[in-house]
């Protein structure tokens, strides 16, 4: 059974699975800078009142699984998620990156982000057609 959250008249569970790539797929993620990326992705979620439920990845890329709430914009999360774990780990880990990128970057343009949890769809197809119609 799936747990519901609730916050002012709304009750709700979005779960979204967020990949970010490094920019032209690039393997320079290490583990410092994966584990640096974790402990800022975890304060950010904190910031913008989201949980982080799993976070993980490769050399050139990371996986975000997280639950937000309905006020938070998707798009403009991972926008700042993106801006401010490029900026730290460009500062932190400056001299590693110059191996990779001559022009101060991190992660590409695009990203993946898809909801999650929850039935599949077909389940809910059928839920929402099976609800008992008004006889009037």
């Amino acid at each position: 059974m799936v747990r519901l959250k609730t916050a002012n008249n709304a009750a709700f569970r979005l779960s979204y699975h967020l990949v970010l790539v490094t920019k032209y797929r690039r393997k320079c993620l290490t583990k410092a800078m994966l584990e640096d990326l974790r402990e800022k992705t975890a304060q950010l979620c904190k910031r913008w009142g989201c949980e982080m439920v799993e976070f993980s990845g490769e050399a050139d890329h990371v996986h975000l699984l997280f639950e937000a709430t309905p006020t938070v914009e998707p798009a403009k999360f991972v926008n700042n998620l993106k801006t401010v774990t490029s900026r730290a780990i460009r500062k932190n880990h400056a001299e590693h990156l110059s191996k990779f990128y001559r022009k101060r970057v991190l992660w590409s343009g695009s990203y993946a982000i898809l909801t999650a949890g929850g039935a599949p769809l077909e389940v809910l197809k059928q839920y929402i057609q099976g609800q008992r119609k008004p006889l009037e």
